[in-house]
């Protein structure tokens, strides 16, 4: 993707002026009056994709519209065997891409997927909604020629152990607080372009894409006896804000692009049609040791608060040195808005909050300004649920389908995460290897080098 290509678009020819991208948009991006077509402000878009999600302005490819549908499809990176029609809003694709490489004998093909896709990918072939199938999504993958089915949830139990740790030393140090949870490229984004000086409360650590992305590029390469530079990385996410994240020039600290490409939830959907792959049909695979071994606290990442229950669970026992009591945190989980609770670690009653959906984050942003915050951590996700709900999901039509959709999404990821045998970060057995073998302890100076990164001031850029 050039740097003159917007990621989020909206077609004239389609829009009908109905204003619910509008109302939907979390940073008044989009503008134009009731009735006229509406224009994206990309000084203040921030990529969540939102507005691709709820937009009901469309063509099939029967109607005869101004533009050939052929041409609209090819405009916008899709590939040329998509039935589905398509809407006025739309992110610029990215699969066409993958599609040309992944009959590739030149290169080490590798792919991760995030949390949320494994519950969202199976209403693309009309299973219920929010089934559970991270045993046919690797089985898939295999069969549209990857080479290795790494893991996003693995990178997220990396990324626990790092800003657990990060959140402790801040915490005991006196460090800048509340810390935010730096997960989410659209929070990010958003943090860059209207309040840089809070910067420094954003945690360091990357993205669990953008961690997994560097490992496989560097201990990955190693493992697999290959030169990085072979090294196809291609990341799976519920979120179209990735494929920004992805590009941004700061992640490259592998010494090559960490992740080559990013796709959505439905850009997988349609390659794995466009490959003929009869989905309902595949037999329930794994992961690929050891880069795809995880936790059920990285499973949960992709809920709002998962994040942060996964941290807890860590945190607990980096403190305390001992067993949390409870593993299941529910008073850290729930729907959007804001909402706070005090956990009790050992000596320290560790206050946190929990932010989805982002504009319930600016009347915080305004109490940590005034200096009227007392929180220690705070996570925060732009889309309405946390990444259940994101820009790249399946796309809903109806309303009432979307309350189930996300309800039973985060129903099969908290249940994953109930019947998996390990359900903290730092007792994945994967997680210890890469310390013991790669990168010391968190925070070491190898895991700063690839893990972590700063970021800056977009405004008036």
């Amino acid at each position: 993707m050039s740097a003159n290509t917007a990621i989020i678009n909206i077609d004239k020819e389609l829009c009908t002026g109905c204003k619910r991208c509008s109302e939907v948009c979390p940073v008044d991006a989009i503008e134009g009056n009731e009735g006229e077509v509406q224009s994206i402000n990309a000084d203040k878009c921030i990529l969540c994709g939102q507005c691709v999600q709820i937009c009901k302005g469309y063509a099939s490819i029967y109607e005869e519209i101004p533009t050939p549908f052929s041409k609209k499809m090819h405009e916008r990176g899709m590939l040329n065997t998509v039935k589905e029609p398509i809407f006025a809003a739309y992110n610029m694709g990215q699969v066409k891409k993958v599609n040309e490489l992944l009959d590739s004998k030149d290169l080490l093909k590798v792919v991760q997927c995030a949390p949320a896709v494994r519950v969202a990918l199976s209403e693309e072939f009309e299973m219920p909604l929010g089934t559970l199938t991270p045993g046919k999504m690797a089985a898939a993958l295999r069969r549209l020629g990857f080479d290795k089915i790494y893991d996003t949830n693995f990178a997220a139990d990396l990324t626990i152990m790092e800003e657990g740790t990060e959140l402790i030393k801040r915490i005991t140090e006196g460090g800048v607080l509340p810390m935010f949870t730096s997960c989410c490229p659209a929070w990010v984004k958003y943090l860059e372009q209207t309040n840089p000086e809070l910067l420094a409360n954003l945690s360091t650590c990357k993205s669990p894409q953008q961690m997994g992305g560097a490992i496989i590029k560097t201990y990955g390469a190693k493992i697999n006896g290959v030169n990085p530079s072979r090294i196809y990385s291609v990341s799976v996410m519920p979120c179209t804000c990735k494929a920004f994240e992805a590009e941004r020039e700061e992640m490259q600290d592998s010494g090559y692009r960490d992740v080559d490409v990013a796709i959505t939830t439905r850009e997988l959907a349609q390659l794995i049609k466009s490959r003929n792959i009869n989905f309902l049909d595949l037999p329930e695979e794994e992961f690929d040791n050891p880069l795809g071994a995880y936790s059920g606290a990285g499973t949960i990442f992709g809920v709002t608060g998962g994040v942060m229950e996964a941290a807890l669970r860590t945190g607990y026992e980096f403190i305390t040195k001992q067993s949390i009591p409870n593993v299941d945190l529910t008073e850290i989980r729930g729907e959007e808005g804001f909402r706070t609770t005090e956990v009790q670690v050992g000596d320290l009653k560790l206050k946190v909050g929990i932010v989805s959906g982002l504009k319930n984050v600016v009347p915080l942003i305004e109490r940590i300004k005034a200096g009227e915050c007392d929180l220690h951590f705070v996570e925060v996700m732009t889309c309405p649920e946390g990444c259940v709900s994101g820009g790249g999901q399946p796309k809903l039509i109806f309303e009432q389908d979307k309350k189930v959709a996300y309800e039973n999404r985060k129903a099969g990821l908290y249940k994953h995460d109930s019947a998996l045998e390990v359900r903290k970060s730092h007792e994945n057995e994967g997680v210890k290897v890469l310390y013991e073998e790669f990168l010391g302890e968190p925070l070491s100076h190898k895991s700063h080098e690839l893990l972590h990164t700063r970021y800056k001031s977009r405004v008036n850029r």
